[in-house]
């Protein structure tokens, strides 16, 4: 490999959420930051940057929307254009941003659960009516989990106005198949939807032959109805240089958010649109390889979940996150606590993604470490 993947950064010297939320004898597996050295052209680029000792109010460079639909077009076969890119500070604002621009307090704002916790707390942040609709939980048989109509449709009320999509999904990793796109493509034309279509991990792709297919690609009929957002950060690990992008073909859809913004977003953060850009243009090596190490790790650690009694999960198809169902793994009412308390490795308690008794394990770490982890749970779970 032409990338370090394997050394094991301190980052306990800086303040670090997930490194110095537990004690210094804790491994955190929890937020989905990873653990590995960012790309060199995006360091390269922002040391030139800083250099350079000017940091006044940026804008965000015509070079850098050439490059994102350079990426668009190469990596998921949608032709988009610069001017349908709004750049803003992350994909939880914009999906904040999405429920003030395009809906009215009242309004209902749906999600699937499990979710990512941030989109259980946008409803009631903004004002609006949260409602939600559970997924399809592995099978017997072994299907992953997926979308289930009826508990969709059922949660669709009049009051419902916009829908918040996790594509691909976080916490299971789902990849939506073409069939479950269907459903909600015809869901929200029925139902006169908006979608706020969270794409954040589109480019973390861990099966073989599965490719990424936005949400608006596959059915530009539904432009007027869908923001797409984007960010380097998961892929490329630069989540705390905040820049992410809604793509917003329909303009009048596209300036109802740009208008939302205005006094409520910051300016364009100029080493996060550098750093955007640089992983875009020159990233894809080091992700290709950032793959084959995230293969690896999804492959070791199914290797100790299948000896793990009464713990069940399926593969995550996409991300850096596993969804582990512990409710008969004997650990008690909170399994997150439990393994947190006894084998002094933190995990995201699923009780945050709406299904208390299972957790979500990040794998996005030096394989030592996270081989250490895991040594550490097997300890605790074969005891049980």
């Amino acid at each position: 490999m032409r990338f370090d993947f394997a050394t094991s950064i301190d980052r306990r010297q800086y303040p670090s959420q997930k490194w110095q939320r537990y004690g210094d004898d804790v491994l955190p597996l929890w937020v989905a930051d990873m653990d590995f050295v960012s790309p060199p052209a995006v360091i390269e680029a922002l040391q030139s940057r800083v250099t350079h000792g000017v940091f006044g109010y940026g804008k965000v460079p015509d070079s850098l929307r050439r490059t994102l639909c350079e990426w668009s077009a190469s990596h998921y076969r949608w032709a988009i254009e610069p001017d349908w890119q709004v750049w803003l500070p992350g994909v939880v604002p914009a999906l904040h941003l999405a429920s003030l621009a395009l809906t009215e307090p009242g309004d209902g704002v749906l999600t699937v659960t499990p979710i990512y916790p941030p989109f259980l707390k946008v409803a009631e942040r903004t004002g609006r009516l949260a409602q939600t609709a559970e997924l399809a939980p592995p099978s017997a048989s072994g299907e992953p989990w997926r979308l289930d109509r009826q508990a969709l449709e059922a949660a669709i009320t009049p009051r419902t106005r916009l829908l918040l999509w996790c594509h691909p999904h976080n916490p299971t990793g789902r990849v939506w198949r073409d069939e479950e796109l269907a459903i909600l493509a015809e869901l929200a034309e029925r139902h006169d939807l908006l979608i706020a279509s969270d794409e954040l991990h589109c480019d973390l792709i861990l099966d073989a032959g599965d490719s990424h297919r936005p949400l608006a690609a596959c059915y530009p009929e539904l432009a007027k109805r869908i923001i797409t957002l984007w960010a380097p950060s998961k892929t490329f690990n630069i989540a705390g240089l905040t820049c992410a992008c809604a793509v917003v073909s329909d303009p009048r859809l596209r300036q109802r958010l740009q208008e939302a913004m205005r006094g409520l977003m910051p300016d364009a953060n100029v080493l996060g649109l550098l750093a955007a850009e640089a992983a875009y243009a020159q990233g894809e090596p080091w992700r290709q390889e950032l793959l084959a190490v995230l293969r690896d790790n999804r492959q070791r650690l199914g290797e100790y979940t299948a000896r793990w009694p009464g713990v069940t999960y399926s593969a995550p198809e996409s991300t850096y996150l596993a969804w582990l169902d512990l409710r008969r793994a004997g650990l008690g009412e909170s399994p997150q606590q439990a393994l947190l308390d006894w084998a002094r490795v933190a995990l995201s308690d699923g009780a945050d993604f709406g299904w208390p008794g299972f957790a979500r394990l990040n794998f996005g770490t030096p394989p030592a470490l996270l081989e250490e982890a895991l040594q550490r749970l097997d300890a605790v779970l074969r005891a049980q």
